[in-house]
């Protein structure tokens, strides 16, 4: 009896050890990215957000963050790179992956965004009931949008649609190629970080981005006209991002450490990214200002023609949710009305 007794003590003191080893365990996620070290993703997002979990979690969760592609491959094979384990964490745009993960296609219509933080709290909405089934592969940790996308080129100012023709014009999604497409550009697709060469080596004639990125990339330095629309319109495009973590990397972390996570994750975490884009849109275009290129805005008068086109892309695109067995009409209804509710 006596033995049993200390026999029982002992694995019971053991298995009391083993699970205070492993609460107090330290786990280092791999968190990876396209953008530069210095680039407002990393020093204004990730950088605080690593800061962040790890002081919440008495240093038990820290992150290695890997920029500019260090763990290999391209951007668009990021969110396989989350699936797979390569990285624990990515960030990426699901729209370089074309059609794989259509439901939140619907935010990357012509004319949708007015601003990225609003749109952003709107996209963590809309992901809930309509993106679950298309990123069950993944743990998403957030979905935003960037500042308000305009056209930038290095040939003419874009004042009408006819000023499109002829003109080969980088697109991030496959619906802004479509888009462009309409307008009258010949679309080229490819990764944010592909920019600056294909615009420098003549490749390209220019392209749509928001403000924030365009001195990361120094494109102020290469391209001449912008063309921003009128402010009082919705913005001519956004693009979708996610910041994703291997779902099985999360599922074996200690129920304290999930907690860790998941507060900071979800609708807060992802309009705080979409305000970060807002907020930093003016200092970025105040240095294309600086470099003396040209600006013009596209009233409402013009722009009325564009989002004709941009209603038909748009209607183009429910019909084609339809086919694929997505509510498509019901998508963008929701969509347009998440957008509008958190505006107020």
């Amino acid at each position: 009896m006596y033995k049993r007794t200390i026999a029982t003590t002992l694995l019971a003191t053991a298995a009391a050890l083993a699970a205070t080893s492993a609460s107090a365990e330290e786990i280092t996620l791999k968190v990876a990215h396209f953008w530069p070290s210095t680039a407002l993703a990393q020093q204004k997002v990730l950088q605080p957000w690593c800061d962040k979990i790890a002081a919440e979690s008495n240093n038990r969760l820290k992150c290695q963050i890997y920029p500019a592609m260090q763990l290999g491959g391209t951007p668009p094979q990021l969110i396989q790179q989350a699936i797979d384990g390569v990285a624990d964490i990515v960030w990426t745009l699901p729209g370089y992956s074309a059609g794989r993960f259509p439901s939140v296609e619907a935010f990357e219509l012509p004319f949708m965004s007015r601003k990225a933080e609003s749109t952003s709290r709107a996209l963590w909405a809309y992901y809930e009931k309509y993106g679950q089934k298309d990123f069950a592969r993944v743990k998403p940790l957030a979905f935003h949008v960037h500042d308000n996308g305009f056209v930038h080129g290095i040939k003419r100012p874009i004042a009408s649609l006819a000023d499109f023709k002829g003109l080969k014009m980088r697109a991030p999604t496959r619906l802004t190629n479509k888009m462009l497409a309409a307008f009258g550009a010949s679309p080229v697709a490819m990764p944010m970080p592909a920019v600056t060469e294909a615009i420098s080596k003549g490749v390209i004639d220019g392209y749509v981005l928001p403000w924030e990125v365009i001195p990361t990339m120094k494109l102020h330095e290469l391209t001449k006209y912008h063309s921003e629309t009128d402010p009082a319109e919705p913005a001519l495009y956004t693009a979708v991002f996610t910041i994703a973590m291997n779902r099985a990397k999360y599922d074996k972390l200690p129920a304290d450490l999930k907690k860790v996570i998941d507060a900071n994750s979800g609708a807060e975490f992802s309009a705080m990214i979409g305000r970060t884009w807002d907020q930093s849109a003016g200092a970025a275009r105040e240095l294309a200002v600086k470099s003396g290129n040209q600006f013009n805005t596209i009233p409402q008068s013009e722009l009325a023609t564009w989002r004709k086109v941009g209603d038909r892309i748009a209607a183009d695109w429910v019909e084609e949710m339809n086919g694929k067995g997505y509510p498509g009409q019901a998508m963008l209804d929701d969509a347009r009305k998440l957008i509008s509710k958190h505006e107020m």
